[in-house]
């Protein structure tokens, strides 16, 4: 065996179909397009969603909702993880900064604390919104609560 040998495997690689060049080839004359039509011509670009004159599935259907310009998206942290991120860290005082090093947001997010699970230790939690029932949980456990500003 040498360089000079080397081919491909056998089925492996195929030859392109050459269109358009003459009756010799099989494949002249329309060149696959069939006998004329829109499809047929040059430049021919079917627009998107376009059903052949069908009325399209989105003239079809129904407008409804809408987008609040307003909504102030939040990230849920419940309060089982962190219990969770404090016994694991031994921490007292968790923030957004201690959630973002933890993994749970990222810098960009508006962190809001949820009720869901138990707090067990005391803990001094900052946030930009709590739910009342987190709120309550918190502080009956011996916490402090700090809201964050935000626009």
């Amino acid at each position: 065996m040498n360089l000079s040998s080397l081919k491909p495997a056998a089925g492996s690689v195929k030859t392109r179909k050459r269109i358009g060049r003459g009756p010799g080839s099989g494949l002249g004359g329309t060149s696959t397009r069939g006998h004329k039509g829109q499809k047929s011509r040059s430049g021919y670009s079917k627009k998107i969603g376009f059903e052949g004159g069908q009325m399209p599935i989105q003239r079809r259907l129904p407008k409804f909702g809408f987008k609040n310009i307003n909504r102030i998206e939040y990230k849920a942290i419940n309060l089982d993880t962190l219990q969770q991120l404090a016994d694991a860290q031994q921490l007292t005082k968790i923030g957004v900064e201690e959630l973002k090093n933890a993994g749970f947001v990222s810098s960009k997010h508006l962190v809001k604390i949820l009720a869901k699970g138990a707090l067990t230790s005391a803990l001094e939690i900052t946030a930009h919104a709590f739910s009342k029932t987190a709120e309550e949980a918190i502080v009956k456990a011996g916490g402090t609560v700090v809201k964050l500003q935000y626009k």
